[in-house]
C-alpha cells in the first residue's frame, strides 16, 4: 500500500469539489459544472489511482498522475477557448477579450495540480537485504 498514492488520490477528488471556476453572475463551478464527460474522466483516474495505491502499482501510479496532469491542461485549455467561443458573436477583439476575461480560475487547481504531482513523484521501496557474516 502506498500512502502517498493514497493522499494524492484523495487531494485530487476533494479537489474536483472545489470551485475552478468562477462566472460572475452564476458563481462558483467545479469539475462537473464544467463539464460531465471531463469529470466523470477526471473522477476514474482518481478511483484507479486510489485502487493502484491500495495495490502498490507504482508505475501506474505514475501513470495516473500524468494522465492527470493531461486531463487539466486539457480542461483548462477548454475553459479558456470556451470563453473566448461563447463571447464570439461580439465583433471588436477588444472587447472579446474583456468577456472572456470575467471569468475567473480559482484555486481549486492547485489542490488538484498538488494531487497528481503527488502521483508523479511515488517511488517504490528500496529494499536492502543486510547478510550478517559469522565470525
Amino acid at each position: 500500500m502506498k500512502n502517498q498514492g493514497i493522499v494524492g488520490s484523495v487531494i485530487m477528488g476533494v479537489g474536483g469539489l472545489c470551485p475552478l471556476v468562477h462566472l460572475p453572475i452564476i458563481g462558483n463551478w467545479n469539475y462537473f459544472d464544467i463539464d460531465m464527460r471531463l469529470a466523470i474522466a477526471f473522477y476514474v483516474l482518481v478511483v484507479f489511482g486510489l485502487i493502484c495505491s491500495f495495490l502498490g502499482k507504482t508505475s501506474l501510479i505514475r501513470s495516473i498522475g500524468w494522465a492527470a496532469l493531461v486531463l487539466i491542461g486539457i480542461t483548462l485549455a477548454g475553459v479558456y477557448f470556451k470563453s473566448h467561443d461563447y463571447f464570439s458573436f461580439i465583433h471588436f477583439k477588444k472587447l472579446v477579450n474583456f468577456a472572456a476575461g470575467i471569468v475567473k480560475y480559482k484555486w481549486g487547481w492547485f489542490v488538484i495540480l498538488v494531487g497528481s504531482l503527488l502521483l508523479v513523484t511515488v517511488r517504490k521501496n528500496k529494499v536492502v537485504i543486510i547478510t550478517e557474516t559469522m565470525v
